[in-house]
């Protein structure tokens, strides 16, 4: 809060979105529009919902990934082979700011739920189209999932070592693609406010990687060859990569100049002579012999236990990190130092979460809400949309909601 003003509120509250969404790409974005306050309807399919409630069982018998994505949303869940299930949907959108769907190809549209036509019908909304390639080109009507894309978008070229390209630990194109249509969202919000009108927005998880991709792709098509896969360490600056420590740790570093490169020659290695040496003295001299600046490194850093490594080059002035796996990030102390964890419900009790990285300070704390069962919300938004008891009662008992 900022002394002396008024609490601002959530910068979407009053925001009601509606969302036909699956697996990572458009709940990842919902999610980050639920953060912020706004309202999100999450449509589910009758039998089991989005199929990433079945990913795995790892966040205390829900799937991770399902956590990670959707909660601060109300779950209905609808059959919309049944117009019936359809209809339902046109009456939440019409009662809605934002629309967000990634069905399959052709799926949307074939509904009528496609972004065009609901623009068309609703000039007020925005509506969000995700796709794996674009809805147009040869291939539009192509499987996206992360990893394909990652290969499609040259990502898996640049990433891995000099023997063994290797994916993205984390689904990178689900999340390029989320992004962008966060953002697109917030912008065509900002448009409606100045012109009264919402729109279209399209994203594609192609376009979106391959924006990611920006300076290995630039770097390949302006100077001629593509940048190597190095691991851990930098095609063109050296030395940067990670070290072993006495204790089994690894600590990673990055000499961005050759100032730096003098204070890590005096302060760590030891070897104030190499600042001057001309085999060492330039980055260019260094990539040059790698390998033999990296042994100095290594031989330097071997010998001390990881705590102790990072204490020696911070105090040096050398950009510095330590390796962490997954669990060491759960515990990380800068996330805990700067109170960064909270606990959400869901069907399984309390969960840990991270707050989401925008901060808006003098405002309220972002609004994470539960992880909803599948249907939780069923009848009461069907009751919202003016359906009496007896007409919900007949929608369960044909199959069309549960």
């Amino acid at each position: 809060m900022i002394p002396g003003m008024e609490p601002l509120p959530l910068p979407l509250e009053g925001i009601t979105v509606v969302a036909v969404e699956q697996a990572v790409a458009a709940p990842f974005a919902t999610r980050q529009l639920a953060d912020l306050g706004a309202r999100v309807i999450k449509v589910e399919r009758i039998d089991g919902g989005d199929f990433a409630r079945g990913y795995d069982t790892a966040a205390g018998g829900l799937a991770s990934h399902f956590v990670w994505c959707n909660r601060g949303k109300e779950s209905i869940a609808l059959d919309l082979k049944d117009p019936r299930g359809v209809d339902v949907v046109r009456q939440l959108i019409a009662g809605a700011d934002v629309f967000v769907q990634n069905l399959a190809h052709g799926a949307a549209a074939r509904l009528g739920l496609d972004a065009a036509s609901l623009c068309a019908a609703h000039p007020r909304l925005v509506a969000v189209d995700i796709s794996g390639y674009g809805p147009s080109g040869p291939y539009a009507d192509k499987r996206a999932y992360d990893m394909l894309v990652q290969c499609e978008a040259g990502l898996v070229s640049v990433t891995g070592t000099p023997e063994q390209p290797v994916k993205a630990g984390i689904p990178a194109a689900d999340i390029a693609a989320a992004m962008y249509a966060f953002s697109g969202v917030l912008a065509a919000l900002v448009r409606r406010g100045v012109s009264g009108r919402g729109g279209p927005v399209e994203v594609s998880m192609l376009d979106a990687l391959a924006e990611w991709m920006g300076h290995p792709l630039h770097h390949a098509m302006h100077g001629g060859t593509p940048p190597a896969r190095t691991g851990l360490a930098h095609a063109v600056i050296a030395p940067y990569d990670a070290y072993r420590t006495a204790d089994g740790g690894r600590v990673l570093l990055s000499v961005q100049n050759d100032r730096e490169w003098r204070r890590l020659a005096e302060q760590v290695v030891r070897r104030p002579e190499l600042g001057t040496d001309p085999d060492f003295a330039t980055n260019a001299a260094r990539v040059v012999n790698r390998e033999r600046t990296d042994a100095l490194v290594g031989e330097a850093l071997g010998g001390l236990g990881a705590d102790e490594a990072v204490g020696l080059l911070e105090r040096a002035g050398v950009a510095c990190a330590r390796l962490r796996d997954v669990q060491q990030l759960a515990e990380h102390p800068q996330l805990a130092a700067r109170e960064r964890w909270r606990e959400v419900g869901s069907p399984v009790g309390p969960l840990r979460a991270l707050l989401p990285p925008i901060t808006l300070p003098g405002g309220g704390e972002a609004r994470m809400g539960d992880v909803p069962a599948l249907g939780e919300h069923t009848v009461a938004l069907l009751r919202a949309v003016g359906m009496a008891d007896v007409e919900i009662a007949a929608l369960r008992r044909d199959g069309v909601v549960a």
